[in-house]
């Protein structure tokens, strides 16, 4: 009878609609920052590099074996590299300039990826993927360490957020390319590419000035070896006994248990399971890529504080759903809706992840602890892939979905009851240590 309940209805409209004005406001002072914005036009290009490459190692090395075996040998030569180094670049992000760490490390895989325009084999690709992730151990987390002393705290959030949706913007772009572009010409130019997005990267992180930082040690603490296995002890004593970080890592490892092997076996779900053309591989990505450009304005726009549990473990949950029904349907357009929601969830999760743990972890063992969540992350990756490749080439690819669907929905409830209660903003807004 009156206008007040229409004019009520508006209102969570008009919440959302600030909000999102609001959203866009940071993200723009957020790039347009002096400090930040070489580091994320750097990143830009990689992630479109990386993309093209990815799709490009994936599908050379299924086309030259026809195993699913074989993709799960050549992910797991990317595991290994990050099992060992992991402890070592931890101490050596948090000891000495993270700029350099940074530079070097896009350089040495700049190299790696142009041997691949005269590839020698499989074997080849296992080696160079063996690199890249040697180099991506030292480099992703020395940019988590690199955020919090780039951006402000008010920043952080927005910071993870423009980094995620416009990387997977070029991740989608690229996705539409490197189809056509390997049906025509081959792996070849889309390793070149990736090569120069590489060295892109350094020079714009060379342009870049980073304060000092709390975690860097004395020159004269830098000396023989037993130092660096005792800062790694520190590193790993100070996660076992915070009640965060150690809880997390119990979840995170579940996650990975649950994930590793369907990751992986996306190609051989496309061809086996869709029934798709290897061009059919990138089309997921493209989807996946949509669904996690979207996903960081979800905690942005709909949230009033997003430090909550639910925003990091739910998606487990709903991707779990996820990986459950790829399993049951076939239809291209049930796989690429399935696909966006995981995108999506993949990064709303890792945007908070990143944002919550920056601002949780002392800078002094900041390194130390991202490279550990690493270190965990691929062990159990690995374990992933050693039960996915025999399952998948033993009785199909459908009951590996159903099995890491159903672990994974099970993670996530696991990580609700472990941190449902605790004060992540309490933790954020606590000054590092």
């Amino acid at each position: 009878m009156t206008p007040a309940p229409a004019v009520q209805s508006t209102r969570p409209v008009r919440a959302v609609a600030h909000r999102l004005s609001g959203v866009a406001r940071a993200y723009a002072g957020v790039v347009g920052s002096r400090t930040y914005f070489p580091l994320w036009l750097g990143q830009l290009a990689s992630s479109f590099g990386d993309t093209l490459h990815y799709i490009a190692l994936v599908v050379l090395v299924f086309q030259l074996t026809g195993h699913g075996v074989a993709v799960a040998g050549l992910v797991a030569a990317e595991i290994l590299p990050v099992l060992v180094l992991g402890p070592i670049a931890g101490v050596v992000i948090d000891r000495f300039s993270r700029k350099s760490v940074l530079i070097g490390a896009d350089l040495f895989r700049a190299g790696l990826a142009m041997s691949l325009l005269w590839p020698q084999g499989a074997w080849h690709a296992y080696l160079v993927a063996a690199g890249m992730a040697a180099g991506n151990t030292f480099f992703n987390p020395t940019v988590q360490a690199v955020i919090p002393v780039l951006t402000t705290e008010d920043q952080r959030l927005a910071a993870n957020s423009v980094s995620w949706s416009t990387g997977r913007l070029v991740q989608i772009l690229a996705s539409a390319i490197v189809g056509s572009l390997i049906a025509v010409v081959g792996t070849g130019p889309a390793f070149a590419l990736n090569a120069a997005t590489f060295v892109f990267s350094a020079l714009m992180i060379a342009s870049l000035r980073v304060p000092a930082y709390a975690g860097q040690l004395g020159a004269g603490s830098t000396r023989g070896l037993a130092s660096y296995f005792a800062d790694a002890r520190a590193g790993l004593a100070y996660a076992l006994r915070d009640r965060f970080v150690s809880r997390l890592l119990l979840v995170q490892g579940l996650a990975s248990l649950a994930t590793g092997a369907t990751g992986a076996m996306l190609v051989v779900l496309a061809e086996r399971h869709l029934g798709l053309p290897p061009a059919g591989f990138a089309w997921l990505i493209g989807a996946i890529g949509f669904g996690a450009l979207l996903g960081p304005l979800i905690p942005s726009a709909l949230a009033h504080d997003y430090r909550d549990a639910r925003w990091l473990f739910v998606p487990y949950v709903i991707r779990g759903i996820g990986d459950v029904l790829l399993a049951v349907f076939t239809p291209l357009p049930i796989a690429l809706t399935l696909m966006f929601i995981y995108g999506l969830n993949t990064s709303t999760g890792m945007v908070v992840f990143n944002t919550t743990l920056q601002g949780a972890v002392p800078d002094a063992v900041r390194g130390r602890v991202f490279t550990l969540l690493d270190v965990t992350w691929n062990a159990m990756r690995l374990i992933s892939l050693a039960i996915g490749g025999v399952v998948v080439d033993a009785i199909g690819i459908q009951p590996l979905f159903w099995g890491g669907g159903m672990l994974l929905m099970v993670t996530g409830a696991i990580g609700l009851v472990l941190l449902g209660h605790h004060d992540f903003r309490s933790r954020c807004l606590a000054e590092p240590a």
